[in-house]
């Protein structure tokens, strides 16, 4: 058995008080143009932070948190696992872009029993998702692989019912996706004895993809068009869409109402016995709570009316304690000795502090994508209930009840190792609301300036860095650098994540130390080392290098 005990570093001391890693979601480092909320809000604490604390400036997307490319974008979930568990692992995106490009996926039992099953009884196969390339919950092109492969291995009947995104990419993008997916489906049902539709959909934001328990009304909303075909009815997604900006305009793809695709008056897409049901998401946050409502026997958060008997899987594993689902296509990256499980063995007691919108973040992704605690008698997990309203109506959040929480926990004197997430920057960022965003950024720098005295008080150590960019740029850019504008001039929001790099403060005011300069591309995978350095410890071997000179 491994042995998961950190011994003390006669290099550095460390700090006498806790080490608080505080995760600023979404408060990248960027351009500082008219579009960038960060460098446009109120910000003493970090100006000071700037001034006066070791800092440097983190990789927070890309290969840097697993994902294939440096051109794709860093997410609250990779990051998270970056964060926690010290290391770099190949992510969601990249493990299924691999067993695709293998054919590994096809190739699993799940995916054969899948296509046999429809193929053997003449059932319909169901893909469920979010259609975009934004790459962090989904990638079109891996439906579109999966459509071209059901129907190379004779799978007659496919429905498609698709999440609509304008939040992982531009927020008026849907027709753009729609019209990929559509061109597919057409290519394969000019062919004998194939029937390939879209069958329902709505915004991200509005059905399906709920995520902590937040909103199962969401959920609810989803399974009655996509499993019941119970909804508005529309000759093709296309037609609904339109239908939808014309009768609200200025709304935005995430915002969209469901709808279900008809024919003759009837839906062309309701789930029946025998069918088969395959969620492409690969991330697991916002994937877990419409799996449970396809696939568990005893389910009581809504009236599900009815539930087909469908043979049901997911991309992937979406939580591997909890065993949703119980099948999947693509195994989940395997992440063994996280900093909580190293603390743990140590005897180093923990805090994890969030609101419910990032709650799971500084748990179960933080702990490499596993529920529960390492041991219940060192840590100490609280969740502050989120609002149910519009973010940017409330941009505020529960940050001043999550530092009342975290400031109360610290002057106990019972942990010595803390995380806490401010989910403002990300959520906010994510309505493409620019006022709104900078309201944000001005109360995490207030929750920051809360903390300083207590970190001080308490002779502890605060690493303050974010997860990934968003609030710092909140227009498109263009090749210029100049904001894009729409036909009629207005600049075009932008709603999702950034390519920017975080900052990384490191406030220890009782302790001296420097940043080692031969950290080559310092990540979010080098703070776990970080706080392990703080805590007078030393780094597992195989972490990446702390940030701090021995």
């Amino acid at each position: 058995m491994a042995n998961y005990t950190l011994e003390k570093d006669s290099r550095f001391v460390g700090v006498k008080g806790p080490v608080l890693v505080c995760v600023m979601d979404g408060v990248g480092r960027g351009s500082g143009g008219e579009g960038d909320a960060v460098a446009l809000a109120r910000t003493p604490t970090l100006d000071f932070l700037e001034r006066s604390t070791p800092h440097a400036l983190l990789a927070a997307h890309g290969t840097a948190v697993g994902m294939p490319s440096d051109g794709d974008m860093g997410n609250s979930e990779v990051g998270h696992n970056a964060l926690g568990a010290g290391r770099v692992f190949d992510q969601g995106a990249k493990l299924v872009e691999n067993a695709i490009r293998s054919g590994s996926l096809f190739e699993g039992d799940t995916w054969q029993a899948l296509v046999r099953g429809c193929r053997e009884r003449g059932t319909t196969l169901h893909f469920l998702g979010l259609l975009s390339d934004g790459n962090v919950h989904s990638h079109i092109e891996h439906l579109l692989a999966m459509l071209r492969r059901a129907d190379s291995e004779d799978v007659r009947s496919v429905r498609v019912h698709i999440l609509l995104d304008g939040r992982d990419v531009s927020e008026t993008s849907a027709l753009t996706y729609v019209e990929m997916l559509e061109k597919t489906l057409a290519e394969i049902s000019q062919k004998s004895e194939r029937d390939y539709r879209v069958a329902s959909g709505g915004g991200r934001m509005k059905i399906t993809m709920d995520r902590y328990g937040a909103d199962w009304g969401m959920v609810e909303r989803g399974y009655l068009v996509h499993v019941l075909g119970d909804g508005r009815g529309f000759p093709s997604a296309e037609k609904a869409i339109e239908t939808f900006r014309e009768e609200t305009p200025g709304i935005i793809d995430q915002d969209l109402p469901p709808f279900v695709v008809t024919a003759d008056g009837k839906p062309v897409g309701a789930m029946a016995d025998g069918d088969g049901v395959i969620l492409f998401n690969f991330r697991g946050d916002r994937a877990i709570e419409i799996s449970q409502a396809l696939s568990d026997e005893s389910f009581d958060h809504f009236d599900r009316r009815t539930r087909p008997k469908v043979h049901f899987a997911g991309m992937m594993e979406y939580d591997g304690d909890l065993k949703v689902p119980n099948e999947y296509l693509v195994p989940p990256p395997v992440i063994e000795g996280a900093l909580g499980l190293y603390l743990a063995h140590t005897g180093v007691s923990q805090l994890a502090i969030s609101e419910t919108q990032k709650y799971g973040h500084v748990t179960y992704f933080w702990n490499g994508n596993r529920s529960g605690m390492f041991d219940d008698k060192l840590e100490h997990y609280v969740e502050i209930p989120s609002d149910r309203v519009p973010f940017e109506e409330r941009p505020w959040m529960k940050a001043a009840e999550i530092t009342d929480s975290l400031i109360e926990h610290l002057q106990k004197g019972t942990f010595r190792h803390g995380r806490v997430n401010y989910a403002n920057g990300d959520m906010v960022g994510h309505t493409g609301k620019l006022e709104a965003a900078i309201a944000a950024v001005n109360v995490v720098d207030l929750q920051l300036a809360r903390l300083l005295p207590v970190i001080n008080r308490l002779e502890g150590a605060l690493i303050v860095t974010a997860d990934h960019g968003n609030a710092d740029e909140m227009f498109e850019l263009g090749k210029d650098g100049a904001p894009k504008v729409d036909s009629k001039g207005v600049r075009k929001a932008k709603t999702s994540h950034t390519l920017n790099r975080v900052p990384c403060y490191i406030y220890a005011p009782s302790v001296s130390f420097e940043l080692d300069a031969s950290v080559e591309r310092p990540g979010l995978a080098n703070v776990a080392a970080t706080s392990v350095q703080l805590l007078g410890l030393r780094p597992p071997a195989d972490y990446a290098q702390g940030l701090l000179k021995a």
